[in-house]
């Protein structure tokens, strides 16, 4: 089972997801693509990690996350990646902002080929971003772009796929 699961900043996407892999009665491989570049993400970053139960592994990983699921792929496995658009925003741009496109394409096409040939059950947690005004800004544009252009790519290859508003489950496809 693949499950694409996206909404907005504080919809509860991540609180979903976190039933689905608690009710799958699987071992738990928690990849979480954020970095703590900021007091504020800091304590982002541990308030998701104290909501999460202990024995689940946590596996940090910005970049390479292609490499994380083909490691940690098996059918006793349920794989909850959190989230899909912090782990763009690292391939798309390094830490100065400027757009690095032999990594980004390097690393996309690496997730969306192995995606295919995973065995655990896998749910990805993404930001919905294109639902709002367009941005000024050129990077943010092309981040919003492609972004969109992900989600329809796993939209396309994931059985299931939830959108969450207001912490509700609405099936867009399953």
């Amino acid at each position: 089972m693949q499950h694409l699961i996206l909404g907005g900043a504080r919809s509860g996407k991540s609180r979903y997801a976190e039933q689905l892999a608690q009710a799958s009665h699987k071992e738990v491989i928690y990849i979480a693509t954020g970095t703590a570049d900021d007091e504020e993400m800091r304590e982002r970053i541990e308030k998701h990690q104290a909501d999460r139960p202990r024995y689940w592994q946590t596996i940090e990983e910005p970049l390479l996350l292609a490499d994380k699921l083909a490691e940690y792929d098996s059918t006793r496995h349920f794989i909850l990646v959190d989230c899909l658009t912090l782990w763009l925003s690292n391939i798309l741009f390094d830490p100065q902002g400027d757009y690095q496109e032999d990594i980004f394409l390097q690393q996309k096409q690496a997730f969306l080929a192995i995606l295919p040939t995973l065995q655990a059950d896998l749910a990805l947690v993404s930001n919905e971003v294109g639902s709002g005004i367009i941005p000024m800004h050129s990077m943010s544009r092309r981040f919003v772009d492609e972004a969109g252009r992900l989600h329809q790519q796993l939209a396309q290859i994931c059985p299931q796929v939830t959108l969450i508003t207001a912490g509700l489950a609405q099936q867009l496809k399953h």
